[in-house]
């Protein structure tokens, strides 16, 4: 906790936060622009964000795209607010997200619609081998996802693959191309609606990286068709890798599946 509040005592730094909630997946130069500061006292800035565990970030090409890591933020409310004032000021923010919502359109510097993104980083007591082959092996995903994941290119670069349900009805839910494949460091998928093959996919790359003796995974989900998607994806993708984690670290899966259990349980 005292990395995080001293990562958030300064206002630079809590407008940097602000501006990669607006809009993830930012570059060192595009956030420099914004706070006019030159590129080495950002990287300061953005190093203290990121020992806090409240920036991560991922490499395309490159690149190095920059996300906003709520799960610190969300430990915080836990903390100090959930069981107190919860309900009342979950009221006052919906109302407050409404008025906004209908006041404003979220919008990048073209004017265009900026599609959501979110990104999870988790870290796992294990190796990144076993990460990779717990990601991609069909019997595994199907033991902690509900879901065997399945590619019929042995998961290469340019393989199709597939999330299909894991109670034998063979019914894929999610389908895509394996966009990159580097065992056992990343791994980047597009993911599709399997009944409706013209729309535009999302994205989700997959970062394993070793961090001391344990792996640190950064899951990053690019493209969202809109902001219920990404509240979708924001309390699946928790789910699923906690019940990875889990099996990982303990040999079995959570007692019961996190994703079926009720709000507020």
């Amino acid at each position: 906790m005292d990395k995080i509040f001293k990562a958030l005592a300064d206002r630079t730094r809590r407008y940097l936060l602000d501006l990669l909630r607006e809009r993830g997946g930012q570059t060192l130069g595009e956030l420099c622009e914004r706070v006019e500061m030159s590129r080495q006292s950002a990287t300061q800035h953005l190093g203290i964000l990121e020992a806090a565990n409240l920036v991560s970030t991922a490499r395309r090409g490159r690149e190095k795209l920059h996300y906003l890591n709520p799960v610190p933020l969300h430990e915080i409310q836990e903390r100090w607010i959930d069981r107190f004032e919860h309900p009342r000021l979950r009221a006052l923010s919906a109302i407050k997200r409404q008025a906004e919502d209908d006041a404003t359109m979220s919008s990048d510097s073209t004017g265009t619609s900026t599609k959501p993104s979110y990104v999870y980083v988790t870290y796992i007591e294990s190796t990144p081998d076993k990460v990779w082959h717990a990601l991609t092996d069909a019997d595994l995903t199907a033991t902690y996802w509900g879901h065997s994941n399945v590619s019929d290119g042995e998961w290469k670069a340019g393989a199709g693959w597939a999330h299909r349900r894991a109670d034998g009805s063979g019914i894929d839910d999610v389908v895509g191309t394996v966009v990159e494949s580097v065992p056992p460091t990343r791994l980047v998928t597009t993911w599709g609606d399997p009944n409706d093959r013209d729309a535009e996919p999302s994205r989700v790359t997959f970062d394993i990286q070793p961090h001391g003796g344990i792996v640190r995974l950064t899951v990053t989900h690019e493209n969202l068709a809109s902001e219920q998607e990404l509240k979708d994806v924001g309390s699946g993708w928790p789910a699923v890798l906690s019940n990875l984690k889990s099996l990982l670290e303990t040999g079995s899966p959570l007692p019961q599946e996190p994703w079926e259990m009720p709000a507020g349980a």
